[in-house]
């Protein structure tokens, strides 16, 4: 890792989110697409777009990427040694645009400010096709006494055309914003909502492309969402969901949930906020 620990945990504390982290080998990444893949075979698309949940449980290698190194020691470098693995998920976009084009398998590594805008205006004129709201992800969980931290790992690359993540640079400072219902058909969020468009400030948004293999980091207050597939390529990534030790699940009406998948993935738990 080129960047020092100290140095990604100040640009994290700053911007409320990393990306392009390198995680997997080549391997690694093989081995787990191979895996993945699988469970594609196994279960079917519209299965795996979004039902893969908490199957860290289920298969070790699952469990693998949750408690992966190299993934631990950016998450403790900023939660702290004792860490809560709290939650995980498979997403998967896939190509729904047959017409549309794609330059074979190019990774993109930049992309201008002008690209997310002109992205995010294609979304306005999809129809139905399925993309992720501007939202906060603590609008959706019950915890206090910490924060909580959401790991993207690419399986895929995420680049703009299949619908990469953009996010809202130091928004997470602004604490929780209101969210609403979208009036948008396609939205992922399970509950349907978003951030009124007048809170978003989108000139400031900007894309965080990933090589598969790669990773991003966002804090739970952090705005953020993620246009349509109109590529040919699938956008597969895993989603895990990490809190220090120290936080404890809260009984609050607007954001119920329940916890049963939790592991100690480092270091100890004096509290046992989480025991069943």
């Amino acid at each position: 890792m080129s960047v020092s620990l100290s140095q990604l945990q100040e640009h994290y504390n700053q911007q409320g989110f990393l990306s392009a982290v390198p995680v997997l080998d080549d391997t690694e990444l093989r081995e787990a697409r191979q895996a993945f893949n699988h469970l594609e075979r196994e279960f079917g698309e519209e299965y795996t777009q979004y039902s893969l949940h908490n199957v860290h449980l289920r298969y070790p290698w699952v469990m693998g990427l949750a408690k992966h190194p190299h993934i631990l020691q950016v998450v403790q470098s900023i939660l702290g040694s004792d860490v809560i693995l709290l939650d995980s998920r498979f997403i998967c976009k896939y190509p729904t645009t047959p017409t549309a084009t794609q330059a074979g398998n190019d990774v993109i590594t930049r992309t201008s400010e002008e690209e997310v805008r002109s992205s995010e205006k294609d979304q306005q004129s999809e129809t139905g096709l399925p993309f992720v709201a501007w939202h906060q992800d603590m609008r959706y969980w019950g915890i206090a006494g910490g924060p909580v931290l959401s790991v993207w790992l690419a399986l895929d690359d995420s680049v703009a055309e299949n619908g990469a993540l953009k996010v809202i640079p130091g928004s997470h400072c602004s604490g929780l914003l209101p969210h609403h219902l979208s009036p948008r058909p396609g939205n992922m969020l399970s509950v349907n909502q978003e951030i009124p468009e007048e809170l978003v400030q989108t000139d400031n948004a900007i894309l965080c492309p990933l090589q598969a293999g790669q990773m991003s980091i966002h804090d739970g207050f952090l705005v953020h969402a993620s246009d349509p597939n109109t590529s040919q390529r699938r956008r597969c990534g895993f989603v895990i969901r990490y809190v220090p030790t120290c936080a404890y699940p809260i009984q609050d009406p607007d954001r119920p949930r329940r916890f049963h998948a939790t592991v100690l993935a480092s270091g100890s738990d004096q509290f046992s906020h989480f025991s069943t």
